[in-house]
């Protein structure tokens, strides 16, 4: 199977050839991917080099100038670093554009934690009107960028090496869908955390969402997973830093009393490089960690 990066190169050089308000903005990565498109289109496909800053500012500036701009590099050059220029090149001035990252939390453990990003959800859910896809596998990754280029809002698709086994239907790319349904309790699974919650939750009586995206949050979809019962109990795992969605899921539920448990990526550093399923072990993202934190939560 091919990966989530390697379709999003795919994808993005066919919508290049079709769709000439399309431009893509590299930062050096996934350069070679994109040889072939450069020389297609080479008004249209701009690689500034290592200057994560300038590659936003271009980015909206091409938005300004009526382009649909993606824009790529890793998750920590592409949220982190140039978080001021994200924030006001795009938010401030209200120009539309499509952020794709790729490296996601720990996908590339060797790099160290300059190309670590578990903090990129948090860091975004600051700013104003963007939506945020977490696509858990590749087919949905192509799905979901189709969607934004060809729309006019401000974009972020987080892309990972990180998968599910298989990818499912993301529709009109906001919404939870029901994977499992029960009565002990509500689980999120965020993008690729879905295979891992599954097995997590294997034997245990609750409902399990799939999430692809996260903002806008879907509360309608939460509310009506814990039904009308007196009480809620939800958990929330996503492949990024622990809490991410509590906040917003504490106001969706406000009405209701409930208790809700939030996992992800913790915030202590990790400072030996190992392999991504070694980080997903130490963080207990693994289903056997996940099955010992959401069973002594939920009571099974």
């Amino acid at each position: 199977m091919d990966t989530m990066r390697d379709r999003f190169i795919s994808t993005t050089s066919q919508l290049l050839d079709e769709d000439p308000r399309l431009a893509l903005v590299l930062a050096e990565i996934s350069r070679d991917g994109f040889e072939r498109a450069a020389r297609a289109h080479p008004d249209r496909v701009v690689n500034v080099g290592i200057r994560e800053q300038l590659l936003i500012g271009a980015g909206a500036g091409m938005a300004l100038a009526g382009l649909r701009p993606i824009v790529h590099t890793f998750a920590s050059f592409l949220v982190e670093r140039p978080f001021e220029q994200v924030k006001l090149d795009f938010g401030h001035q209200g120009v539309g554009g499509v952020l794709v990252s790729a490296g996601g939390s720990y996908d590339w453990p060797a790099g160290g934690f300059t190309h670590m990003s578990p903090g990129d959800v948090a860091l975004m859910d600051t700013l104003d009107d963007w939506t945020i896809h977490v696509p858990g596998h590749p087919d949905e990754a192509e799905e979901l960028l189709r969607q934004a280029a060809s729309g006019d809002g401000r974009v972020y698709v987080r892309l990972s090496l990180q998968s599910n086994s298989q990818g499912r239907p993301v529709g009109a790319g906001t919404g939870f869908t029901v994977v499992r349904e029960g009565k002990g309790g509500v689980v999120i699974a965020v993008g690729p955390m879905l295979d891992n919650v599954l097995a997590a939750t294997e034997g245990l009586d609750v409902t399990v969402l799939y999430a692809t995206t996260v903002r806008p949050f879907d509360g309608a979809g939460l509310r009506r997973a814990v039904g009308g019962s007196g009480a809620a109990d939800a958990v929330i795992v996503e492949p990024y830093l622990a809490g991410t969605s509590t906040a917003v899921a504490n106001d969706t539920l406000i009405e209701v009393p409930h208790r809700l448990l939030g996992l992800g990526v913790r915030r202590a550093e990790l400072r030996k490089y190992g392999e991504i399923d070694e980080h997903l072990a130490a963080h207990g993202l693994d289903p056997r960690g996940l099955r010992e934190r959401i069973g002594a939560f939920l009571g099974g």
